[in-house]
């Protein structure tokens, strides 16, 4: 099933939002008012940063800033909550491949054309904005909500849901072919 990613028609000003971020006060809501008077961004374009922020979890639906907003106030944490929120929003891509942050720009295209199933311009569009927001944050730690890829030498490699604290395996993902080999196996062993 494709997945959904979010995109901005321009990418130009991802930079210009999070330094005026930084620097200005905490509204009580994220308008088109602060956005254009406080933040200074005044294009039409400008205007689908605001449901990119709802993405990035950095605004609530109401326009109300997160306790993920607060930490871009930081020049010590902002870059790892945008990191945390851009694993969060293209959290499909960062579970196909977790180091998709490292992935050249022509790889990144076909990792979202396939989990996004989108055509060549959709895919340019969501890779031009996800390649601005990862120059943004700092993905060198683990991020702090979300889904997370684990990998231990000892154990297969394990999905974990932080905020339901699930666990699933690799053969859980694969249940249908898991499930036809026990079949398969346990068929056998009753006849023999």
């Amino acid at each position: 099933m494709a997945s959904s990613l979010p995109y901005l028609a321009s990418n130009k000003n991802i930079d210009t939002l999070f330094a005026a971020i930084l620097s200005a006060k905490i509204p009580d809501k994220f308008t088109q008012d602060f956005l254009q008077s406080t933040i200074g961004l005044k294009g039409s374009n400008d205007r689908q940063v605001i449901p990119l922020l709802r993405t990035l979890k950095f605004i609530d639906q109401s326009g109300s800033p997160t306790s993920s907003y607060r930490l871009l106030k930081s020049k010590e944490t902002a870059k790892q909550a945008i990191a945390d929120g851009v694993r969060q929003a293209y959290a499909p891509l960062f579970a196909a491949n977790e180091h998709t942050h490292t992935l050249t720009n022509d790889k990144l295209k076909g990792l979202v054309a396939q989990v996004a199933g989108t055509d060549e311009d959709m895919t340019a569009r969501i890779v031009s904005t996800l390649s601005a927001l990862i120059k943004q944050g700092d993905f060198s730690t683990p991020n702090e909500a979300g889904v997370v890829i684990k990998s231990d030498s000892e154990t297969p490699r394990k999905m974990v849901n932080k905020s339901q604290g699930l666990e699933q395996s690799p053969c859980a993902l694969n249940f249908t072919t898991t499930f036809k080999y026990i079949c398969l196996i346990t068929h056998q062993k009753k006849f023999i």
